[in-house]
């Protein structure tokens, strides 16, 4: 028999640890169930998903339950045992990336995997010192909080062997869209650090990045940005690891994985995935090269990962490639994509709130400010947006960014036309009563 709400937030409470926070925290939803793009809670409400970039062909999918309940009938068991799906998966893995990226690790999340990352990159280069971007986010294991100044900054601080870069954000940052070549100017700063990394008699291992920083408030790098930073980074001895945790399997609509909208030239020497590989099951994994990892097993210790790229995961992570083909996802988060960045677009122009809007396929955000020219964080009204879509138009939402003032989109990847309309449509109509009622949710000092 199922519990109240009530019963079941008062259990979460007392046995849950209060750090694991929940969307909504001062009227948390309780979902029961899921099917697509929509979540319904236990009286059976439905709620428009713009957040679960887990769940990338979205909820529950037919194909991926059946696939999973099949091999999970048939056999399931240690990683070690020799079995077809696992390298299976690795060949159809292989053939969505560049050719030297030919050898997969199969892990259980995105921690796990750029922790993997982060081992493969020391252990190649015999180098520790680490590159990372200003509100970074890889993880939340110990040696990744160490490379994530979203975490780092609150906690124990800088360690010396991490060094942080500025984030290339052209909208805010110390470079922007006005600037003749951003990209150049950006990756010159990474070339900087390296250098004072050098006076320091210290060496590269890596520079670490998402492709499209999330944290940070769904950045899109500048052109040639990755190009230059790896030419710098591997001229000092180091590697340059492409977190796709939150980009890959086709968000951006264009390509496959968000490094590729760098250009051609460009290729990772690491690239790390995990949430939308298994829609929702625990999959994750880091592809190097052969060389990379060569230099990983020299040192004559053995990886091992119990679950990890065990049967029933990679048969989901089949049935999820599968399904990403058959219903022309990358297509739909195209086609989508540009139209929701059209209709925010044309909202910018219609609220002064929106400072910018930014994004690419089924990655975009809206940045509130409180004034365009000084671009001041609207951080409340970033709140209230979020609060009201939820209440009054049962659309889920979150924010993101240094201020969280970004209203971020990551829907799942079946996202249609007419769900972005719609967002569109309850945002215009709360920004349009913030206005004509002239409410001040902002401290005038951020």
């Amino acid at each position: 028999m199922a519990l109240q709400k009530e019963e079941t937030l008062a259990m979460r409470k007392r046995l849950i640890g209060q750090s694991c926070k929940l969307f909504y925290s001062d009227d948390p939803l309780k979902i029961v169930r899921a099917r697509g793009q929509y979540l319904f809670d236990e009286n059976g409400k439905r709620y428009l998903d713009c957040i679960s970039n887990v769940h990338h062909v979205g909820h529950c999918h037919p194909d991926i339950t059946k696939a999973a309940a099949a091999q999970m009938d048939l056999l399931n068991t240690n990683s070690r045992f020799l079995h077809d799906n696992r390298v299976m998966y690795a060949d159809r893995l292989s053939a969505t990336l560049p050719e030297k990226l030919c050898v997969f690790y199969f892990v259980n999340s995105g921690s796990e995997a750029n922790d993997l990352a982060l081992r493969l990159a020391q252990q190649y280069t015999q180098h520790e010192d680490v590159i990372v971007l200003d509100h970074a986010y890889h993880g939340h294991l110990m040696s990744l909080i160490d490379i994530s100044p979203y975490k780092f900054r609150k906690l124990a601080g800088q360690k010396e062997w991490v060094h942080v870069a500025p984030l290339p954000d052209t909208y805010r940052g110390i470079y922007r869209d006005t600037h003749p070549d951003p990209g150049q100017a950006y990756a010159d700063t990474v070339k900087d650090l390296i250098e004072d990394v050098h006076n320091k008699g210290r060496k590269i291992s890596a520079f670490f990045a998402e492709s499209l920083p999330s944290v940070g408030g769904q950045i899109i790098f500048p052109q040639g940005y990755s190009t230059k930073v790896a030419e710098y980074v591997r001229s000092a001895g180091g590697v340059y690891v492409a977190d796709e945790v939150q980009t890959g399997f086709g968000r951006v609509g264009s390509h496959f994985w968000a490094f590729e909208l760098q250009g051609e030239g460009f290729c990772p020497d690491i690239v790390t995935m995990g949430k939308p590989m298994g829609n929702g099951h625990p999959l994750a994994c880091v592809a190097t090269t052969a060389e990379i990892a060569g230099a990983f097993t020299a040192n004559g210790v053995e990886y091992f990962n119990t679950f990890g790229g065990n049967p029933v995961s990679c048969a989901i992570g089949l049935e999820v490639l599968n399904v990403i083909e058959k219903e022309d996802l990358r297509g739909n988060a195209t086609r989508v994509g540009a139209h929701l960045k059209g209709l925010l677009t044309k909202l910018q122009s219609q609220h002064q709130i929106i400072g910018d809007v930014r994004g690419v396929g089924l990655f975009v955000g809206i940045e509130l400010v409180t004034d365009r020219e000084q671009k001041t964080p609207a951080t409340k009204t970033a709140a209230w947006v979020v609060k009201r879509l939820k209440e009054e138009d049962l659309i889920c939402v979150s924010t993101d960014g240094p201020w969280e003032s970004v209203l971020k989109f990551k829907p799942p990847m079946c996202f249609s036309m007419e769900d972005a309309e719609l967002v569109v449509r309850c945002i215009h109509r709360i920004l349009s009563d913030l206005e004509t009622n002239g409410l001040k949710l902002e401290k005038e000092d951020i």
